[in-house]
């Protein structure tokens, strides 16, 4: 594999920095940054790059704050999993990878027979939220329900996005990749990440 360019490196620093500091979603970050550093029209860095690079800036910059707020945002993903069991829920992104703080947007997936289910769940038990769409596993766009929940230990509400999937979509999801990790993980995962 190719050394990434120092241009790559430069967005993926500054992207870094939005996903961090002003809570952009992933690809709205790289594709700021590049337009922010002149240069629009540059190849994007890939998603390990900026995951690198957010470490870093997270080790800079957030390293009294961040732990404590990956900690509260798991343990709400976890209170959240416990209430929607029967979806077969599993962790992903910022807050799965820790890479997140205050600002993340908790993202759980729902493996479901009936993709109409969990919908009628929230409606039952009271629960507002709104439908959008995501990218899917295979490329296409499914249901994404965004509620906005209550975190005591962050003193503020934080997004809960759950991404609506077919239940065969949780074949092969938990393959790592060559580096041993995960994308996901269900709750006795997340379990051990929260275990002292």
């Amino acid at each position: 594999m190719a050394e990434p360019t120092l241009l790559a490196r430069e967005i993926a620093a500054s992207a870094a920095r939005l996903i961090a500091d002003e809570g952009l979603d992933w690809g709205a970050a790289k594709q700021r940054a590049a337009r922010d550093l002149g240069s629009p029209r540059a190849a994007l860095p890939g998603n390990d790059l900026v995951e690198e690079a957010l470490i870093e800036h997270l080790a800079v910059f957030e390293a009294e704050t961040q732990p404590t707020e990956l900690r509260s945002l798991r343990e709400l993903a976890a209170s959240w999993m416990e209430r929607l069991t029967e979806f077969r829920p599993h962790l992903t992104g910022a807050v799965w990878r820790g890479t997140a703080n205050r600002l993340s947007r908790v993202h759980l997936e729902l493996y479901c027979d009936d993709s109409k289910a969990a919908e009628i769940a929230l409606l039952n038990r009271g629960q507002d939220f709104d439908v959008t769409t995501t990218r899917g596993p295979r490329g296409r766009d499914v249901d994404m329900l965004v509620l906005e929940v209550p975190c005591r230990p962050l003193g503020e509400t934080v997004p809960l996005c759950l991404s609506i999937l077919d239940f065969d979509d949780l074949r092969g999801a938990l393959r790592p990749d060559t580096q041993g990790r995960t994308d996901r993980g269900d709750l006795p995962a997340l379990q051990a990440l929260l275990a002292p």
